[in-house]
């Protein structure tokens, strides 16, 4: 079977880029007002320019602009939407040795709208960059779990709204008008970065919830409806995806275990096209909750690690395609990192020839399974 130019394709990755070194530099030259966010923003021009040839010369078939213009996935929607500012995160990302390392998250503050386009103009850039190489262009968003999930209740404040339904009802139009511009200027593939869902499968995480009072089914219902809403209006020709992530900042992750305890209800009920699911250690578990896939949908297996330099033995993935293939048809199969290489500018512990070697090798190993 060949494989496909448009979604859904055989080969992907999941969006964010390692930032060169004269981008990161630009990023700490501007904040501290050295440079003018004319000469900043020339820089990020150049740096996905680069990029996009990098995706062309491997051969991936999609293409995204690395996320070069954000400080993390989620900061250019935080921007972006009146209501939202960020505090404390009320987990912390770890590593094999049990080092911690707290982060911050999206804080509702006020009633949510969209007071300026979110990834409009990073689409505008990127689009006709991507056709001129015959790559499909990819617009990244974070998921609307990602505004609420970090911070729990403390996360809302009660004089914005007085519960999560409230707030997600508003964010979801953030998501519908956005959705609509985007597809207005052609975008026809959106990923929706999730980890939300995929940290519900930890019984650790679920236990810390309970213990706060939370109920993570009722958390997982309250998510599937919130995608839902936010999708409610995308566009027929329009590809969407949902990448589901246990936490990625500088090689460390926040849970783990397999998608066993959500995956009936997400991979059947949530309405998008593609789940990027990670799949490159086994804190993910294993294939079986694959067999809850819903009719039409697709599942991009996330085998490459994008936290470590090893390379992965291309035999060894393709068999893993191969025993995935026993529960999803192939052709509902493709192959992708197991998540970005830099979801903050600081970036993931590997290099630039690391990541493309890596993601080289997604694309051969699409080539040899699918032709």
């Amino acid at each position: 079977m060949a494989a496909r130019a448009n979604p859904p394709f055989h080969a992907d990755h999941v969006g964010s880029l390692l930032r060169p070194r004269t981008l990161t530099l630009a990023f700490r030259r501007v904040a501290a007002g050295e440079i003018g966010r004319e000469e900043f923003r020339a820089t990020q021009d150049a740096a996905i320019r680069g990029m996009v040839e990098l995706q062309a010369e491997v051969g991936m078939p999609v293409a995204t602009d690395g996320e070069f213009r954000r400080a993390s996935y989620w900061s250019h929607f935080i921007e972006a939407v009146a209501g939202l500012t960020v505090k404390e995160a009320l987990f912390s990302f770890h590593d094999q040795h049990g080092h911690e390392q707290s982060f911050t998250a999206p804080h509702v503050s006020g009633k949510v709208r969209r007071a300026k386009p979110i990834s409009t103009t990073e689409f505008a850039f990127l689009a006709p960059l991507a056709r001129a190489r015959c790559l499909t262009p990819k617009v990244t968003l974070p998921s609307p779990p990602t505004m609420h999930f970090w911070r729990g209740r403390a996360g809302i404040d009660p004089a914005a709204y007085e519960g999560a339904e409230a707030f997600f009802a508003d964010l979801a139009q953030v998501y519908r008008e956005e959705i609509a511009a985007l597809a207005n200027l052609g975008c026809t593939y959106i990923q929706l970065d999730e980890v939300p869902l995929a940290m519900l499968c930890d019984p650790a995480v679920r236990a810390q919830l309970a213990a706060r009072g939370e109920d993570p089914a009722v958390l997982v219902d309250l998510y599937i409806r919130a995608f839902n809403d936010a999708l409610r209006d995308k566009p027929a020709g329009m590809t969407v995806a949902i990448h589901m992530c246990r936490g990625n900042y500088k090689g460390q992750w926040l849970s783990e275990g397999g998608y066993e305890s959500v995956a009936e209800r997400v991979f059947t009920e949530i309405d998008v096209d593609r789940f990027l699911l990670e799949y490159d250690t086994p804190r993910a578990g294993d294939f079986a909750p694959l067999r809850f896939l819903g009719p039409g949908k697709a599942a991009v297996l996330g085998l490459v690690s994008s936290k470590s330099p090893k390379l992965e033995s291309i035999t060894a993935l393709c068999r893993r395609v191969e025993e995935a293939a026993k529960i999803v048809p192939l052709e509902r199969l493709a192959v992708s990192p197991q998540c970005g290489f830099a979801s903050t500018v600081a970036g993931n512990p590997v290099s630039p020839d690391d990541q493309r070697r890596k993601v080289a090798l997604v694309v051969e190993v699409a080539r040899r399974v699918w032709g």
